[in-house]
């Protein structure tokens, strides 16, 4: 039986380059004010999570970031369990991220062998202040820390062959429990077309809210694609592979009448069991707190509308 299933800039809201500039007295004092949750930031640094070096990005959106206690504490990660709390409670004990190896094979001149710390070398990390939209139609916006996908790309130089760039998650059930469950075929997979995973928002992430990715939240290294779909963004990778032919992603093996391989966020397009036009943000709950609007392609349409062209997106979903 298919259980519930994991999660995930209007052109106003990028950020020009006087403001992004600013943004980290704007931070400092978000922080002060109580605006990003300052209690789960303690219980980051009392776990021994280790601070980052980013520089700001023009990419950032300036809305409120939502807090940090609820985006580590409200996770989607089934290979830990599916309800919300399992993985921050089984995750920050079981999962080992050191060391960790990321290996990079199929259509490229250069495959590789990563550990994280060549990854950390391979660009400047940034904070990305991005939105994200999960299909269960709630929504939020998280600081991110990495750098563009492409970096790496660049790196492993994709033969002519090259169509699709397929992720593969680790799959362990001595450090995951959840992979009992039966939910889904393991190990989770993904994929996106090769000039998605090229665009300048696709983000290798390695870091949140300032810090080294927590584990319940895909440490140490995760995909990060804002105009789609939360479950786009595959955790904890252990393989990236370039291919020629379209790779079946988890969710589109599982159940292909309700996720397909795009996967775009789309108010247009309705889950088979409930509306995607309107979303809740993560905590604005409360009596005068209205649905928000979903906005296409998560308010990143301006950016990414190019990239579909011509087609159809109620068919191609």
């Amino acid at each position: 039986m298919l259980l519930r299933r994991p999660a995930d800039i209007k052109p106003s809201e990028i950020t020009p380059p006087a403001v992004w500039q600013r943004r980290r007295e704007f931070v400092q004092a978000a922080v002060a004010a109580g605006v990003i949750g300052t209690l789960s930031g303690g219980r980051a640094q009392a776990a021994g999570r280790t601070r980052l070096e980013t520089r700001m990005s023009s990419l950032s959106t300036m809305e409120r970031p939502t807090s940090e206690q609820m985006i580590t504490n409200y996770c989607n990660f089934y290979e830990f369990g599916t309800d919300k709390e399992d993985p921050p409670r089984t995750a920050p004990q079981s999962l080992h991220v050191k060391p960790w190896k990321v290996a990079i094979e199929g259509e490229v001149r250069k495959p590789a062998v990563l550990d994280v710390d060549d990854l950390m070398k391979l660009a400047p990390l940034e904070e990305r202040v991005y939105r994200l939209r999960c299909v269960e139609a709630w929504s939020a916006v998280v600081p991110w820390a990495g750098f563009s996908f492409a970096e790496l790309v660049k790196r492993v130089e994709p033969t002519g062959n090259a169509k699709f760039v397929e992720f593969t998650t680790l799959a362990d059930p001595k450090q995951m429990p959840g992979l009992g469950s039966g939910v889904l075929d393991w190990p989770y997979t993904e994929g996106l077309r090769i000039d998605e995973a090229m665009h300048p928002l696709t983000l290798l992430t390695l870091g949140l809210y300032g810090e080294v990715l927590p584990n319940q939240n895909g440490a140490p290294v995760r995909i990060v694609v804002p105009w789609k779909y939360g479950f786009k963004s595959a955790k904890s990778l252990v393989k990236i592979r370039f291919v020629e032919k379209q790779p079946l992603n988890s969710w589109q093996r599982a159940a292909p009448q309700e996720y397909g391989f795009y996967s775009n966020v789309n108010p247009t397009v309705d889950h088979p069991r409930w509306s995607q036009a309107t979303e809740r943000r993560l905590g604005e709950e409360g009596l005068f707190n209205k649905r928000r609007p979903t906005q296409m392609f998560n308010g990143y349409a301006d950016q990414v509308g190019h990239l579909y062209a011509g087609m159809d997106l109620k068919k191609l979903f």
